[in-house]
């Protein structure tokens, strides 16, 4: 990955900020990571510190989704070769692979393609018997690539239900609780549909604390949420979602549908997952990064969340005091942060939460000595083509008015796009999450 850098790299400050984030990419990327994580020597398969012995196994297949999917299932025929019988996997970056098919989907909005390759996700899964090895692979992203309707509901009804979701400020844990119910994968039905099979997960995580039932939904993972929790998002968000969709939730609520597989379900007794790479990863190669530039390095918070544009203001309140009385940190130093922020929609523009804490910094920003950039790590922030933004002070110095206006009304893309601030990466086939740099240079009149 490569940031598209021509007009961004203006001062060294954002040539150190885009390496970051390049490191940062990279050091989670599925090529990389499975590389380091999966090995096979003889017919002893080794993730993490577990080991398969595959002679046990009359075929290994591959199944699950997300957007750092394709480069997981490449990573693994690199690795396994034809030891890998069969696979499908849903995602939104397609390398090429051999044994593994490859299905497109879209992201962050559900759509038929999707739905159709999630259904055969399924169908593979459920020909799995007790002489299967599975590899699932579970990504960030995943919830949107896999939609699978259950019951009588459409994907209509899911991709109205996301829409609602996506606008209304629901922290990742309260959206899955309510795409989990409306799934015939996700909750721990993929695990469902694998029994008696041995499976091992293999999850790029890109939540907060790597909530293994929420990353992409948790479709290998028990299921800690209810119909009740689900519809109380529903309500309390007073989300206009579909009479189906309600009438689902409330006849789970009233015991007429059976709930998502809990802990104890047998579903679980052959599956064991791991994580591969998470928020961290991603973090610790851009410390890397700028300790290799010369800066010292801090990791302030893997698990920051909350409104994107108040965790600008806290970042920048930071920033400040360190130029200031250097405190947390001397100066100069580069500190990262990654987690989730989520944005409230009040307006009807273009953008997305990194570009909105951008902004939202942008305008906090009172002098020239802090450069501060914030990128989705899967290259796409809300619905638009850039990854995050990259600002400091000049960024919002022509015109504070209309900066305002645009973030009052989440209109941070046009805004960011006219002053050459966005960072474009394209899809990263990968996905762990936000991660954000500042870059903070000395204040030569500080020195408390």
């Amino acid at each position: 990955m490569s940031v598209y850098r021509d007009s961004l790299a203006e001062t060294a400050a954002h040539e150190v900020a885009l390496n970051c984030l390049d490191a940062g990419i990279e050091g989670a990327h599925p090529a990389r990571v499975v590389g380091e994580n999966v090995t096979l020597h003889g017919n002893q398969l080794t993730v993490g510190d577990a080991t398969y012995d595959l002679s046990e196994y009359e075929e290994v297949i591959v199944v699950g989704g997300g957007n750092a999917a394709g480069a997981v299932a490449a990573g693994l025929e690199d690795e396994l070769g034809d030891r890998i019988d069969r696979g499908v996997v849903v995602t939104d970056v397609l390398p090429e692979t051999t044994d593994v098919e490859l299905v497109e989907g879209d992201h962050p909005v559900p759509s038929e393609r999707g739905a159709a390759g999630a259904a055969r996700v399924r169908e593979l899964a459920e020909s799995a018997t007790d002489e299967t090895l599975v590899l699932g692979v579970v990504t960030g992203g995943g919830s949107a690539l896999l939609p699978a309707p259950a019951g009588d509901l459409s994907l209509a009804d899911l991709r109205r239900v996301t829409d609602e979701l996506l606008a209304s400020g629901a922290a990742i844990d309260e959206i899955n609780a309510v795409r989990k119910h409306l799934s015939a994968i996700k909750g721990g039905r993929l695990a469902e549909a694998t029994a008696p099979a041995t499976v091992v997960g293999l999850v790029f995580s890109d939540v907060v604390g790597n909530d293994l039932d929420v990353v992409a939904s948790g479709p290998l993972t028990p299921d800690r949420s209810t119909y009740a929790e689900a519809l109380d998002v529903v309500e309390r968000y007073d989300l206009d979602v579909p009479e189906s969709v309600r009438e689902r939730l409330w006849r789970g609520v009233s015991g007429d549908l059976p709930e998502t597989p809990g802990p104890d379900d047998p579903a679980f007794e052959g599956v064991e997952t791991h994580v591969l790479a998470d928020g961290f990863t991603a973090l610790a190669a851009a410390r890397d990064e700028a300790v290799e530039q010369g800066y010292d390095a801090h990791v302030l918070s893997s698990r920051i969340r909350g409104e994107a544009r108040e965790a600008a203001k806290s970042h920048v309140g930071i920033a400040e005091e360190m130029r200031a009385t250097g405190n947390p940190f001397d100066t100069p130093a580069v500190v990262l942060s990654g987690g989730e922020t989520t944005v409230t929609l009040r307006g009807d523009g273009d953008g997305g939460p990194n570009q909105e804490f951008a902004l939202s910094a942008a305008l906090e920003l009172d002098d020239g000595g802090v450069v501060i950039a914030s990128v989705d790590t899967d290259g796409i922030d809300g619905a638009s083509e850039a990854a995050g933004a990259i600002v400091d002070t000049e960024t919002v110095a022509d015109d504070r008015g209309e900066a305002r206006t645009a973030l009052e009304e989440n209109d941070a893309f046009p805004f960011l796009d006219a002053r050459d601030a966005l960072v474009v990466t394209g899809p990263t086939g990968t996905n762990v999450n936000d991660l954000r740099v500042m870059v903070v240079d000395s204040d030569a009149t500080s020195a408390q």
